[in-house]
Parts: C-alpha cells; sequence; structure tokens
C-alpha cells in the first residue's frame, strides 16, 4: 500500500501526462482526464489486486476495471502505464498513426490492462456485469470496478444494467460515477437533468455511498475502502463522486470548454508549472 504523500506524488505526474499527451497533437479530453486523476491513482496504486506483468484477459484470481467513459482515455493510459502494464514512452504515441493508445482504448491493439473498447458511452456497466458474474460462476472473490460519467447515465442501458445487477444480487462490483456536472454540450442539470442519483440508485436496489471530495487522495482511497467493505452483501456498490472538471489546472477547472480541447503551447507550460513536480517524463 502506497502512502497519502506517495499517492499525490503520482496524480501530479499523471497530470503531466494527461496536459502533454493531448498538447502533443492537440486532441483529446483533458478536462474529464484531469478530473478523474485521484479515482485512478488511488485504485491502481493502493486498492486493487492486479499484476500489470501478468495481463490476461480473463484477469482470473485478479480485480478488474472497466472504463465506461472511454473518451478520458488520457488519465486511464498514463495511470496505466505509470502502474508497469506497458513502458512509460509509449505514451508519446497518444492518437498518432498505427499507435495503441487510441482516442478511445481498443481491444483489437492488445494494450496490456484494456478489457474493453469503450467509445460509445454507456455500455461499461453491462460489461462490468458480466464480468463480475463471471467471476462468481468461476468462485473467484475477486472485485470489479467500473467507472463512468454522469453526464453518460443519460444512455438508457444504464439503467437497464442497473436493474439487472440489482435483481440478480450483483455484489462484487463497485461502479462509481464522475459527478463533475459537466458534458461536452454545456452542464448536465442543463442538457438533461437527472435529478438525486442517490435516490434514483437506491430505487434500482444498489447500495450508495457518497463521496463528496473526489479529487482529495485521501478520501477517495477511504471511499474505496468503505466500498469494498460492502461487497459480498447481496448489493451492488455505487460511489457517487463529485469532482472538478480540470482540476490541477486552474483555468481549466469546472469549464465544460476543456472537455475535448488541448492546450496550445502557453497553456502547456502554465500546466505544467502548476503540476511541477515530477517522477519521470516519458
Amino acid at each position: 500500500m502506497a502512502s497519502t504523500a506517495e499517492l499525490e506524488k503520482i496524480v501530479t505526474q499523471v497530470r503531466r501526462d494527461i496536459v502533454r499527451m493531448v498538447h502533443a497533437v492537440n486532441s483529446g479530453h483533458p478536462g474529464g482526464s484531469l478530473g478523474c486523476t485521484e479515482y485512478l491513482v488511488a485504485l491502481y496504486f493502493d486498492i486493487m489486486k492486479h499484476n500489470p506483468s501478468k495481463f490476461s484477459m480473463d484477469g482470473i484470481g485478479e480485480d478488474l476495471f472497466f472504463l465506461s467513459n472511454g473518451h478520458i482515455s488520457p488519465v486511464f493510459y498514463s495511470v496505466l502505464s505509470r502502474s508497469g502494464y506497458f513502458p512509460v514512452k509509449e505514451l508519446a504515441t497518444f492518437r498518432k498513426l498505427n499507435s495503441r493508445l487510441q482516442g478511445h482504448p481498443t481491444t483489437h491493439e492488445h494494450l496490456e490492462g484494456v478489457r474493453m473498447a469503450s467509445g460509445s458511452l454507456g455500455q461499461g456497466l453491462s460489461n462490468a456485469i458480466g464480468a463480475a458474474l463471471a467471476k462468481k460462476l468461476n468462485k473467484d472473490n475477486s472485485i470489479v470496478y467500473s467507472l463512468h460519467g454522469d453526464g453518460e447515465l443519460q444512455e438508457g442501458q444504464i439503467w437497464e444494467a442497473a436493474m439487472y445487477a440489482s435483481a440478480k444480487n450483483v455484489d462484487n462490483l463497485i461502479a462509481t460515477v464522475d459527478m463533475n456536472g459537466q458534458q461536452i454540450d454545456g452542464s448536465t442539470d442543463k442538457v438533461l437533468n437527472m435529478g438525486s442519483l442517490r435516490a434514483k440508485f437506491e430505487a434500482f436496489g444498489w447500495h450508495v455511498l457518497d463521496l463528496e471530495k473526489g479529487n482529495d487522495i485521501a478520501s477517495v482511497v477511504n471511499a474505496l475502502n468503505t466500498a469494498k467493505a460492502h461487497t459480498g452483501k447481496g448489493k451492488p456498490v455505487m460511489i457517487l463522486m463529485k469532482t472538478e472538471m480540470g482540476n490541477g489546472v486552474d483555468f481549466m477547472m469546472g469549464s465544460h470548454k476543456w472537455h475535448g480541447v488541448a492546450p496550445n503551447d502557453e497553456q502547456l507550460a502554465q500546466a505544467l508549472n502548476q503540476n511541477a513536480e515530477t517522477l519521470g517524463d516519458y
């Protein structure tokens, strides 16, 4: 297990990776990636039971993670590489021709750590449920995790999956919703107000936890450990995680305009200056 200070250093490095990757090709999604950095760092460097050096698609005996909102691939790729799934230097190929690091994660590229293609929103929960049920059939006590955007919950398939998970007692599943309140066209409340997500998921039979400080690494670790304690009790677990779009880069924070826009040279320098500590850039 890593200390809070160690995790915070990794968070800073991952932020650097994110802004450098999208800047290099003038393409990608920095806002949501920066907002979910603490979550993915906590998951891969402290919470999950996994073996990066022996990656297999079936993941028997390991915890599994499914990224449903695949457009935040920069943070996913950075965390995978920094935790040992593939060389860090490969981050420099992000979104380039013949790269394994496409704009949305794909499985046909055979990138270690990626178990589902996630370009179309709304499908990750169904995939995670399937994996969780497979673990039950195999008497594998590992946990399946998934991450979703709050705007993504406007997709109907999410709610079909939510209904199924509780009806079939998929209690080895911990799903998390990134509640940054922003999506590509504006705030989620203005695009399609979804009301109380807690009330909705509770009505669908889930155990729901609120994570008010999704950009505080210690709070994220604590919430994930609490969620783990609620697995195996007959209900799937949902974490409603409040984050800030563009967290860690002041001119990006809280604005949907940075959902899918890359920083220019001056903005990159400013972002890197705000995240100055590095463990070793690629």
